[in-house]
């Protein structure tokens, strides 16, 4: 069965984003980005694929993205109607309509419809975000991959946005890199 992967990037404080969104505090460079560019070269969306030499290099993890109307949005915005091309891009929302062929608005039931998701055949599923998704989500989470940037900024996104409940991780592997950030994965302990 496929595994549903929560890969996200997030300040030492557990913010996925500023108050208002922006994620300019989360630096993209150094050893830290070369890793990221080798492990995880579909987690780049189409623009940055290009800019950086990476069109046309096969998925590593992730066949499949899973968003928010919120993660989508900063791409709608510009223009950008399929971000992620070399993926099937489903986003989840309920005022939304359909806006590009590549890109599935599916507007309830996240759980179920994610659960459907990892039924069928094919390489992991990559929740994109955002908190509110991911804590819909929490249920089906097999693994997280937390990308922690060496700054600290207050308020904002957080990871999740769920009620109290404690849900179990194991951490599985975790890098180091000279940028100061690290990339750490759990698995679902229970």
């Amino acid at each position: 069965m496929r595994k549903l992967s929560y890969f996200v990037g997030s300040s030492i404080d557990g913010f996925i984003a500023s108050p208002d969104g922006q994620q300019d505090f989360l630096a993209f460079e150094g050893d830290f980005a070369a890793a990221v560019m080798a492990d995880y070269p579909e987690t780049l969306p189409a623009p940055v694929r290009e800019a950086l030499g990476l069109t046309g290099i096969a998925n590593k993890r992730f066949d499949t993205i899973v968003m928010g109307r919120g993660t989508y949005a900063p791409g709608l915005a510009t223009g950008l109607t399929s971000p992620y091309p070399h993926l099937q891009q489903y986003v989840f929302s309920r005022t939304l309509t359909q806006v590009d062929p590549e890109v599935e608005i599916v507007p309830d039931d996240p759980a179920g419809f994610v659960r459907g998701l990892k039924r069928q055949e094919g390489m992991d599923i990559w929740l994109s975000g955002g908190a509110g998704l991911a804590g819909e989500l929490l249920e089906e989470i097999d693994e997280l991959v937390v990308k922690v940037y060496p700054v600290v900024i207050g308020t904002g996104i957080p990871l999740f946005r769920s009620p109290f409940a404690p849900h179990g991780f194991a951490v599985t592997d975790v890098h180091t890199f000279t940028t100061g950030a690290l990339i750490t994965t759990y698995s679902r302990t229970a």
